[in-house]
């Protein structure tokens, strides 16, 4: 397998995966569904295993080796710019499309057995949810967001403490080499973990599901790829300067896997690797891919909750009005934020229907194709938090231009070794460097 590239191991899980989720289908067999189901969620949990301390770790050793750079605080912000910027961007094509299609129109379903979802989102998620009741609690519960917080309050307190702070830094260092080396055991696994996730996919949801909500499914697929394939190569070309092909072809393996695995935490640690070998420098990275992971959301939370407000609206006969689209494109932009310590893009939608003052019941109805819908979803976050970092660092002339042209050439999932860059590598050579 090692001679196979990845792209093609995954390609090759996938078919499978839908073969034998069409046969478990067709004739009933529990045991294969079950089976599948078993495989596919081990891999996406092994993924989840090792996010919490891969993203401490990470967290904790950048911020004390920005010891000795100045512009910190303006790469932040630019960050943050560039994340609000794409999210509006991705919330205009899903109203625009959802304008577009009409995706509510003519869908004849049961509104009255509909129910809200149990988990709903609120603007007071994100102050409640960044700074944990203690630390251990943040780890056990896999909170993104809260570890981020804690690991961003020790670096800080790290760096300033200096030389005593050093013993403490080096066994982060260590862990964190640790957890990478870990990590690409479970990675190598991806076509096995794609096989079972697609597989049972296919066994549990069928046509007869997608039918009703055909044009809704389409719609949210339209509109993620338009954000994919035309917004993110535009704004590569004309803010950045950048050939989009090279992007792409650097960061596919991540947007592969977000898409296959339906996790962007979990696809964070092939997200980092992927923007790093695109020439980002690693102390940018290790700040921007975490907080992406948590924040940066144009599937989720821009281009889906546009769509899904506005087929909700049409099925339960609300009309929208031009107040009503700028509300969702404000929530789309800021209302990531305040579900980033939650999971699933569910709670964003809970939150938008809640503000437009829609039936939350109507999420409900959305319930049973979400799987389908959040592969595409994912890819898209994946890619735009890979996006953001490469063009910040492109304006801001950090950007490693002959690494982003050779990104193509190199694997993502390759870890880098102690100096810092595995050099160019074969893309058919996924295995880690030794150490």
């Amino acid at each position: 397998m090692r001679k196979i590239p990845f792209s093609v191991q995954i390609l090759l899980g996938l078919v499978l995966g839908v073969a034998l989720g069409f046969l478990a289908r067709a004739n009933d067999l529990s045991w294969l569904t079950s089976t599948l189901d078993t495989v596919g969620g081990l891999f996406v949990q092994l993924l989840k295993l090792a996010v919490p301390p891969l993203v401490f770790t990470a967290i904790v050793v950048s911020v004390v080796s920005l010891r000795g750079v100045t512009n910190a605080a303006r790469l932040a912000l630019k960050t943050l710019l560039w994340f609000g910027v794409t999210a509006l961007i991705a919330v205009g094509v899903g109203i625009g499309l959802g304008l577009l299609t009409d995706p509510g129109r003519g869908v004849t379903l049961d509104t009255a057995g509909a129910t809200a979802p149990t988990r709903t989102g609120s603007w007071t998620d994100f102050l409640t949810g960044i700074v944990p009741t203690n630390p251990v609690g943040a780890f056990v519960d896999g909170n993104v967001l809260q570890i981020v917080f804690l690991a961003l309050v020790v670096g800080a307190a790290a760096l300033l403490v200096g030389e005593a702070a050093e013993p403490f830094v080096a066994i982060n260092r260590a862990l964190l080499e640790i957890v990478q080396k870990a990590l690409w055991w479970v990675i190598r696994l991806a076509p096995i973990g794609t096989l079972g996730l697609i597989g049972n996919a296919v066994a549990s949801y069928g046509w007869n599901l997608v039918a009703p909500l055909a044009k809704f499914t389409t719609a949210v697929y339209v509109g993620c790829a338009i954000v994919l394939f035309v917004v993110y190569p535009l704004l590569l070309v004309t803010a950045g300067r950048l050939n989009p092909l090279r992007f792409f072809a650097g960061a596919w393996p991540a947007i592969e896997l977000g898409f296959v695995s339906r996790s962007s935490v979990g696809t964070m640690p092939v997200t980092q690797r992927s923007v790093e070998r695109l020439g980002v420098p690693r102390e940018y990275a290790s700040f921007a891919v975490p907080f992406g992971a948590t924040t940066k959301m144009d599937g989720c939370a821009a281009v889906y909750p546009a769509l899904a407000a506005i087929f909700v609206a049409q099925v339960f006969g609300v009309d929208l009005g031009f107040t009503d689209y700028l509300l969702i494109a404000f929530v789309s932009v800021v209302g990531s934020a305040a579900t980033a310590g939650l999971t699933g893009a569910i709670v964003m939608l809970t939150l938008t229907l809640s503000t437009l003052g829609l039936p939350l019941a109507g999420a409900g109805l959305l319930l049973a194709i979400d799987p389908i819908v959040d592969m595409i979803r994912t890819a898209t976050n994946v890619a735009g938090q890979a996006l953001v970092p490469t063009i910040v660092a492109a304006r801001e002339g950090t950007l490693d231009r002959a690494a982003y042209d050779s990104a193509g050439r190199r694997s993502p999932l390759a870890p880098a070794d102690a100096e810092g860059d595995a050099g160019p590598r074969r893309s058919e050579d996924l295995s880690p460097v030794p150490a």
